[in-house]
């Protein structure tokens, strides 16, 4: 177990998961100094969004950081991070709005985000005590612990592919209103496109990783049942 064929790949896929991270934060500083054309705050934009949708019940909050934005379903709450609350940049905006459509998605229950919450507690356990299951597996070669160990890292890799058309989609709706609404002109969606799409690979990235940890687990564990 010391090294696998597919540990190459899954090497590949972590620099490509530090490159989509790099990425991310280049892209999103880049358009930070781009002012929007219609000088609204990411905290302005992001409150008319979520009015103009019937969601004027949800708070938005500030929270210290950087790229430290996100909506929580628990507390329905949009939060955004200093330089996108703020912020009256094309990044600023992009993210303000992307994360009303996560709320926005939660109202529709759109069933991708649907899924997420109801898989949520289950990854929430089974993250934590699914590689000790794997690791005691292999060690002492108990083929029923190592198959237990797949079955619940599985419904991790499971929810991160489910996170990525929660993501996409969330994006797609941020962007459609945005010129909807005024809050950029035509030319700037170019700039909103990059600066969400880099973080979509961050998504991306991560998924691949779990992805092919769980083939290379199958892998070792098809090999040496086998072999007994």
């Amino acid at each position: 177990m010391l090294f696998h064929p597919m540990d190459f790949l899954i090497f590949i896929a972590f620099f490509l998961s530090l490159w989509a991270q790099f990425r991310v934060k280049g892209t999103f500083n880049r358009y930070a100094d781009v002012p929007a054309s219609s000088g609204m705050s990411g905290a302005e934009a992001a409150r008319r969004m979520l009015d103009a949708n019937g969601l004027s019940h949800i708070p938005v909050e500030h929270v210290p950081g950087t790229l430290t934005d996100h909506y929580d379903p628990i507390s329905r709450t949009v939060r955004l991070s200093d330089p996108v609350y703020f912020g009256h940049s094309i990044s600023a905006l992009a993210v303000a709005c992307h994360e009303v459509g996560h709320a926005i998605q939660h109202k529709v229950s759109y069933p991708m985000l649907v899924a997420r919450h109801y898989i949520f507690p289950v990854v929430n356990f089974s993250s934590g005590i699914a590689p000790l299951l794997l690791i005691a597996g292999f060690v002492l070669h108990w083929g029923n612990l190592i198959l237990l160990g797949i079955i619940l890292f599985s419904a991790a890799v499971a929810f991160q592919l489910i996170t990525l058309p929660v993501e996409f989609n969330a994006s797609s709706r941020a962007k459609k209103l945005m010129v909807q609404m005024g809050f950029i002109r035509n030319i700037e969606e170019e700039g909103v496109s990059k600066v969400l799409g880099a973080a979509a690979l961050t998504y991306v990235a991560a998924a691949l990783i779990s992805l092919l940890e769980l083939v290379k687990y199958v892998m070792i564990f098809n090999s040496s049942s086998d072999e007994d």
